[in-house]
């Protein structure tokens, strides 16, 4: 035969829904907290109950002793059953409740006693401490039984000690009082008791409500899932609690913030300081996908309600598809370049063509050296006026570029920059913005003009780029440094308002500032000052050009 399985235990434990298990513990909190009170309250009652107890027997023990007729029948009288001493503790006796009232002199022999057999015997307790002139007060156990004892000395008409008193009451009545008073007690107790478990469930059923109904374990599984999905997503997750403090950041809002744990419950102001990342976090910009810029990353942030009264905000790096769209746009740009080029070099094949058939053979020479000689012209006056490559490559692409759209782009005199440059790349991208916006600014207008002016200034740069377009009101010109201020069309990789932000940033990054006035023949003027753009000079000052004294000298007139 098989062996029979094991009776399988019963295991009780508490329930698995929260309301439950909230409601039972704050029920048992009550009910410890109801039955310590009762406690407490018990042990001290006992004491006092005591304590009165023995305080009324010690008072009547002082008032039968201050009867003349008890000492004066102590001295006089011998101790029996009907003597005058016996019959005066008696009627006290009755007179008060108590339970003995015994007179004994001062050889310990009773002179009264409730049970007649018992007078002229000794006393079973000691009275020395009475017949030594002392009051007492005890709790003890006689021939009567337990009772709460009063003992005085007994003094005749001279003051002298003839014997001494010892009043009784039964600690029954002591105990009774104490029961009698338990009742009224529990029934305060159950009304607390009640009133408690009200608010237990009062306080449960809150927090079923918050918490959906859920179970401790599905609470801390919820939990350790959030941490993980927080910390694993590639999305910057910050929450924010209905003051407006951050009070959640995972890894990598950290990364695109540039902010640690310590901005924990701070305000994104005093987290991040002031800014357009700022404001969207904190809802003073609303929206969805709002660009912004932290550092040199290039952010979309959304914003979302709580129902707490909070806010989750979501970050998403949008640093390389900035680039990429700006390098498509670069594209475009030479894609342009190249078109306007095409479109003027196949103008020009033409009329050559034309002069050819015509037979006009002399004047076709003189036609094709004037148009090699000005692109030729064009190039060496960008090349010696800027000898770094990529920016000369930049400007002669962005001239005809401004040929093809009628604009005259022109490089100032006073330009000159030196290929010394610490961040190429980061001026190409200041000057190709501030170029493009300016293109666009005197697009179909008369007369339209750019002029940029690069030079060296010791180890900075400054740049300045000037058009005839309508310029930019005196209110707005610290606006359009800000994110996502645009008057343009949107791009079709993404939104615009980056580009003024970007020179702004590229600017402070290197401790110098972009600023936008008023040119002198009217149109906007941008100024950018980049202090330490310019590595040291080469030994001996090697092969620059005199031009920048010259416009030194010039700036100084």
């Amino acid at each position: 035969m098989s062996p029979t399985p094991p009776a399988r235990r019963l295991r009780l434990g508490l329930p698995r829904r929260m309301f439950s298990q909230v409601l039972l513990m704050q029920l048992a909190i009550a009910a410890g907290v109801a039955v310590l009170a009762t406690g407490l309250f018990l042990a001290p009652l006992s004491k006092q109950l005591d304590q009165e107890a023995m305080r009324r027997a010690l008072a009547i023990a002082q008032t039968t002793a201050q009867d003349p007729r008890i000492a004066e029948g102590v001295l006089t009288t011998p101790p029996t059953r009907d003597g005058p001493v016996q019959k005066e503790a008696e009627r006290i006796r009755h007179a008060t409740n108590a339970e003995y009232i015994v007179v004994l002199d001062r050889h310990k022999i009773r002179w009264s006693h409730p049970t007649l057999s018992e007078i002229g015997h000794q006393v079973s307790t000691s009275p020395k401490e009475a017949l030594a002139g002392n009051q007492v007060m005890e709790i003890d156990k006689g021939t009567l039984g337990r009772s709460a004892r009063g003992k005085v000395p007994l003094y005749d008409a001279d003051h002298r000690i003839v014997g001494a008193v010892s009043v009784g009451i039964a600690y029954d009545s002591v105990r009774a009082r104490l029961i009698s008073a338990i009742p009224g007690l529990f029934a305060y107790a159950g009304g607390a008791l009640a009133v408690g478990a009200l608010a237990a469930w009062l306080v449960s059923r809150r927090v079923q409500r918050q918490t959906r109904d859920l179970a401790f374990s599905d609470i801390s599984a919820l939990l350790a899932e959030r941490e993980a999905m927080l910390h694993g997503i590639r999305e910057g997750v910050v929450a924010l609690d209905r003051g407006g403090r951050i009070r959640l950041l995972n890894d990598e809002a950290r990364r695109l913030l540039g902010i640690g744990d310590e901005a924990v419950g701070l305000a994104p102001d005093e987290a991040l300081g002031e800014g357009r990342t700022t404001d969207v976090l904190a809802g003073r910009v609303t929206g969805t996908d709002l660009l912004t810029v932290r550092g040199h990353r290039v952010l979309v942030a959304n914003r979302m309600p709580t129902d707490d009264g909070g806010a989750v905000a979501t970050l998403r790096d949008r640093t390389e598809l900035e680039r990429l769209g700006r390098e498509l746009d670069s594209t475009h740009g030479l894609i342009d370049a190249l078109r306007a080029q095409d479109h003027e070099h196949a103008n020009r094949m033409h009329t050559l063509l034309g002069l050819l058939e015509l037979e006009m053979y002399d004047d076709a020479v003189e036609f094709v050296g004037e148009v090699v000689g000005d692109h030729r012209v064009t190039a060496e006056q960008v090349t010696e006026k800027i000898q770094d490559p990529l920016l000369a490559a930049l400007l002669v692409g962005k001239a005809t570029v401004a040929a093809e759209r009628g604009v005259a782009l022109w490089v100032s005199e006073r330009t000159w920059l030196p290929d010394r440059l610490i961040d190429p790349r980061g001026l190409v991208t200041v000057v190709g913005n501030l170029v493009d916006n300016a293109l666009d600014a005197v697009a179909a207008t008369p007369h339209a003009r750019v002029e940029v002016e690069l030079r060296a200034d010791g180890p900075a740069v400054v740049l300045r780029v000037r058009d005839t377009g309508p310029g930019i009101p005196a209110d707005q010109r610290e606006l359009i440094f800000t994110e996502g201020w645009s008057t343009k069309k949107p791009p079709a990789h993404g939104k615009r308002g980056l580009g003024l932000s970007l020179v702004r940033r590229l600017a402070e990054r290197q401790g110098g500032s972009a600023s936008v006035g008023t040119a002198d023949g009217g149109g906007a003027e941008f100024t950018v000052v980049l202090p330490e753009a310019l590595a040291g000079a080469e030994p001996g000052g090697g092969g620059e050009s005199p031009e920048p004294a010259v416009a030194a000298e010039e700036e100084a007139r």
